[in-house]
Parts: C-alpha cells; structure tokens; sequence
C-alpha cells in the first residue's frame, strides 16, 4: 500500500509514488486473472483537491481524472486542459438537467446517465454542440432508494431507449455498491448484465475495493483516496444543488 501523500511532505514524490502503487496493484490483480493490464484505465478522483495536487499528478504522467460537480470541475479543469489537452475527463456525480450544457462542453466521458429524461437532453445538447463525450449508464445494483441509478431489471430497455429514442450510445455501466454489503457481488452483477447486452466498459471500484473490481472485469477504477491522501470537507458551490454521494470515487 502507498504511503498517502501528507501536508508539507514532498507533494509531487508522495503522488507520484501513490499513483505508481495503485498502478502495480492494477496489474497484480488484471495478471492473477489473466487479464492485460492496459484494459483497466486508472480514474484519479481528484473532487475537493487542491490544483497543486493536480499539478503533480499532472506532472507525474496521469491524464484521467473524475469530478463529482459540474461546477467545481469548471473553476479548475478549463486552464489545465488548455496546457495539456490528452487530459481525459469523467463525471462521474450525479447530473442535474440544468448542469447538461457545460456538462457536455467540459467533460469527456459522462458516467452518471441515470434516467430518461437525462439522456434526452444530454443528446439534445451534443447534437447542439457537435461534441460528443462518451456514456455510461448508472446502475443501482442495491436497489437503494436513496441512491440514483437505473434497476438492474430495467437496464436492457433503457440501454434501448438511448439508441433508438434519443441517439445516445452507452459506451459502458457503472455502480456503486452499497456500503454494507460484499461488493463482489455487485461487481459480478454488473459485468453480467454488460456481458448481456454488449456494453464494453465497466465502471466499478473504488480506494477500497478496486483490487475485486480487476478480477470481475473493471474497465475503469475510480481511485481517489489511495491516490490524492484524505480529503477536506468540500466547499460551498454557489448554484451547484444538493451535495453529491461522497462515495462515488473513493
């Protein structure tokens, strides 16, 4: 396990030798499988860090990053992507229909399409736009109530209604286990309901279970915790609406 980086330590060595560590645990687990190493992309959560620790990332070679708000992504990433344009951006909170417009203009995968009415317009706005970032479908493999997600019974039409009705294509499913339980079996539920209906990507694990998430077939980890250190309680957004879930990309 890394040693996480700490205030006033060396910023730059500390992320540099985190992201290597989380790196060779990727390709321990993708080996013990089988797997190539390279199919599993590293999402660095950077949420409420500082530009300073993106810059060592930065700096370090890593070029994909997930945010969880439109509207912090949009006070730090717009100057770091125009000084490094292979940066690779994924959303990957929850999406308010009155964040779509700068959603599309700023981020380069999309993993939160959570329900029909969102899906309409984020094709609405790419059409509008010409861009067009790549989708996930999120999917609430724990049926939990408070958690946004599409039903694991109801993934097949909604993956329909995307192609047919509003001209999305999903490039992959992403979930969020449920706290409390193995998030194996999550893991598996959502690798065969992708198997299912021919969806390549994967979006699952976390700071705590990406190793698992390797084994079952992760496209893509969201690491934030074992890369950036512990995070300070995020600032007030003005506009940006109700606090994402904090365990979106840990």
């Amino acid at each position: 396990m890394s040693s996480l980086v700490q205030p006033g330590g060396d910023v730059a060595a500390n992320l540099a030798a985190n992201l290597a560590a989380v790196r060779d645990r990727i390709a321990a687990e993708a080996a013990a499988v089988g797997r190539d190493p390279r199919g599993v992309t590293l999402v660095a959560v950077s949420k409420v860090q500082p530009v300073e620790k993106l810059e060592a990332a930065l700096t370090a070679g890593h070029r994909v990053f997930g945010e969880n708000r439109v509207q912090e992504a949009k006070a730090k990433w717009p100057a770091l992507k125009a000084r490094h344009p292979d940066i690779e951006l994924h959303l990957i909170g929850p999406l308010q229909t009155n964040k779509v417009k700068e959603a599309v203009a700023l981020f380069d995968v999309i993993q939160t399409v959570d329900r029909p009415k969102l899906a309409r317009e984020l094709a609405a706005e790419c059409r509008k736009q010409g861009r067009w970032p790549r989708f996930f479908v999120e999917v609430n493999t724990g049926l939990e109530p408070q958690k946004a997600g599409i039903p694991p019974a109801e993934v097949g039409a909604f993956l329909a209604a995307c192609k047919a009705e509003y001209g999305l294509q999903i490039a992959g499913l992403m979930c969020i286990p449920p706290a409390e339980e193995e998030p194996a079996l999550h893991f598996a539920l959502l690798a065969d309901l992708a198997k299912r209906h021919f969806v390549p990507g994967l979006s699952m694990g976390m700071s705590g279970d990406f190793d698992v998430a390797v084994r079952l077939g992760a496209t893509h980890v969201r690491v934030g915790t074992s890369v950036f250190g512990e995070r300070k309680a995020p600032p007030a957004m003005p506009g940006s609406g109700p606090e994402p879930d904090a365990s979106r990309g840990a």
